[in-house]
């Protein structure tokens, strides 16, 4: 049985090409056959790229328990191997349970269609990371031709849930990497497109691990940076003898080396009849 989605994405209709071998080969979509495990090959295709080995174990003593409820669903490669196109969690539970077979249905697809099928089943699972959604809707819009707002109508959801996963693949590899790490959540990472440049990005990233900032705290951060710098008109130092100028623009290089670090700080310069005046302030760490 084609997957709810399948029509929608043109999944039950056959090539030109697969017309013409469909006379020379079929399978029947409801016969279970058992295949070698070791002549099966995972999906190219996976959008999937953390497996939870625990969750992995779990299913598979499930498994021992109680059989293989579902088959999984391959298509064949040549005369000796398989590729999955559904199923890649069961398929790992029978490895590591040392199965020789495993009860699968196979099926005569194209690689846009076993690229699709692998891409729909794991979204509506909702078991990915939001990267690995972002990168299945890509993919999606690739194979398919697609808008944004025709894959949205096709896959139930709204043209600003795709086109806001999207965006997160326009971030650093190191921060799409610590969502997918759950290192940072998807609302760090997406107030992180806030910032143009991918190296304050990653400074910020560590930043949010190393201080465990909330988003809030994230957003703030974020905001004191895009805001425009209202800076005070600072003394000219004209009139003053030239250790004191010496001394005045040693501390502002100074300054502006701590706020190179990352490091918030308010200044305020104030020129007195008979001394200058520097104010420094450093908020609290949160």
């Amino acid at each position: 049985m084609l997957h709810p989605f399948g029509r929608l994405f043109g999944l039950g209709d056959k090539t030109e090409s697969e017309e013409e071998n469909s006379n020379e080969e079929s399978y029947n979509p409801d016969e279970v056959m058992q295949i070698p495990v070791d002549l099966i090959q995972p999906n190219r295709y996976q959008p999937r790229a953390i497996f939870n080995n625990e969750k992995i174990s779990e299913l598979a003593q499930t498994i021992h328990t109680h059989g293989m409820i579902q088959p999984i669903v391959l298509r064949k490669l040549n005369d000796s191997e398989y590729e999955l196109i559904a199923g890649e969690r069961r398929w790992r539970a029978v490895q590591s349970l040392g199965w020789e077979t495993v009860p699968a249905i196979l099926r005569e697809m194209s690689d846009s269609q076993t690229a699709s099928v692998a891409l729909i089943e794991n979204l509506q699972r909702e078991e990915l990371t939001v990267i690995e959604e972002a990168v299945a809707y890509a993919k999606l819009l690739q194979i398919h031709e697609l808008t944004q707002e025709a894959l949205a109508q096709r896959l139930g959801k709204s043209q600003s849930t795709i086109a806001n996963k999207l965006r997160l693949l326009k971030l650093p590899e190191s921060v799409q990497e610590a969502v997918m790490d759950k290192k940072i959540t998807e609302r760090h990472a997406r107030a992180l497109i806030a910032v143009k440049d991918p190296q304050l990005q990653e400074q910020i990233l560590g930043e949010i691990i190393e201080k465990q900032w909330n988003v809030k705290q994230t957003e703030e951060r974020i905001a004191r940076i895009n805001e425009p710098q209202k800076k005070k008109k600072k003394p000219t130092l004209k009139g003053v003898n030239k250790d004191m100028r010496i001394a005045m623009n040693t501390i502002r290089q100074s300054l502006d080396m701590v706020r190179d670090t990352g490091t918030d700080l308010e200044t305020d310069e104030e020129d007195h009849d008979d001394y200058y005046q520097i104010t420094i302030k450093i908020p609290k760490k949160k």
